[in-house]
């Protein structure tokens, strides 16, 4: 995690990636569309207070259900582009529906930056009635221009929000994100690992989540471990726990071990966190070769995954970082 003090920002980059904030009509409905910067440059034109800011428009423009790890990847380029061109803040433009997992990937992505980057968008778009696009828009401006700790934040609705600890609640209204409650009251940061920094390069990795319910399919779970899959994402119930009476699930999951596959477990609650020791259906689970998600959240488990995963480290050294705090993500 960064360290470095907040300075105000003096010059900031306007990163547009489509989502509701610039939509207009389409036959089909609400649709990304070009053109954001000159309404947003008529909207601020009376603005002197606010830093000096660019604008670039990502390509493709898309509707943020269609976010990606690609795309992340691309945002991360340049996102590290603006700050070598001389920007020192970055605003991302962003659809809510994946808001809070990108903010998350993007958060260890860029592990290292000293530069502050905040995510806002909105729910309604620019121009309609009772929107809350520039409210989001010019708040964030201010936030980045006021002084932001270097690192990736969520911007919404006058809130700061952290990354790793944030998840979209609601599918209306003008406070559609939370904050989740912390597990521990201070968190200690593991020291980054060089092969971890901003700068290193990156690669997608195959990751995927798979909920825990009553009577969970165990050839669910071995069709996604011989998939081609690198890491799972395992939504267990409160603390930790799972089906540990069925010696099939438990076999499936240290074939995933086996395969080299990276398991972790979080909690399917909305506060707490995962600790595999507390009951023997947790504990069966580690000794499976499960990993302890902590308090981590499903944005941020899966984040955290594409960058250990695409870093090009070992197994076991994955393993050993995914229960190691990096950015907060664990209490």
């Amino acid at each position: 995690m960064n360290s470095a003090s907040p300075r105000p920002a003096h010059s900031i980059m306007v990163l547009y990636t489509g989502g509701t904030i610039g939509m207009q009509a389409s036959a089909n409905g609400l649709a990304p569309a070009s053109g954001f910067e000159q309404r947003m440059r008529a909207e601020l034109s009376t603005r002197s207070d606010l830093a000096p800011w660019r604008f670039r428009e990502m390509q493709p423009l898309i509707d943020s259900a269609n976010m990606t790890p690609a795309y992340w990847l691309r945002l991360r380029e340049a996102i590290i582009d603006a700050v070598d061109q001389g920007c020192d803040g970055v605003l991302v433009l962003h659809g809510t529906d994946t808001l809070a997992y990108s903010a998350a990937a993007l958060s260890f992505q860029l592990l290292g930056l000293q530069a502050p980057v905040l995510f806002t968008g909105s729910m309604l778009p620019a121009g309609v009635d009772n929107s809350d696009a520039w409210e989001n828009l010019t708040g964030a401006l201010e936030a980045l221009t006021a002084g932001q700790k270097a690192g990736v934040q969520l911007y919404f609705h006058g809130e700061l929000l952290p990354p790793n600890r944030t998840a979209k609640v609601r599918s209306f209204g003008r406070t559609p994100f939370i904050a989740l409650a912390r597990t521990a009251s201070a968190t200690t940061i593991a020291p980054l690992p060089t092969e971890l920094d901003y700068r290193k390069p990156r690669q997608t990795a195959k990751v995927t989540v798979l909920p825990l319910v009553p009577g969970f399919s165990t050839d669910l779970l071995r069709t996604v471990i011989h998939s081609g899959v690198q890491g799972v994402v395992l939504e267990c119930f409160g603390s930790g726990t799972g089906p540990a009476d069925d010696p099939d699930f438990l076999a499936a999951l240290e074939e995933a071990r086996n395969a080299g596959v990276v398991v972790v477990a979080i909690t399917q609650c909305h506060e707490g966190g995962v600790e595999l020791d507390i009951y023997e259906a947790g504990s069966k689970l580690r000794q499976a070769g499960v990993l302890s998600g902590g308090g981590m959240t499903r944005e941020a488990a899966f984040g955290k995954l594409q960058l250990l995963l695409g870093a090009g480290l070992p197994v076991d050294k994955i393993r050993q970082l995914v229960e190691q705090d990096l950015a907060g993500e664990l209490r």
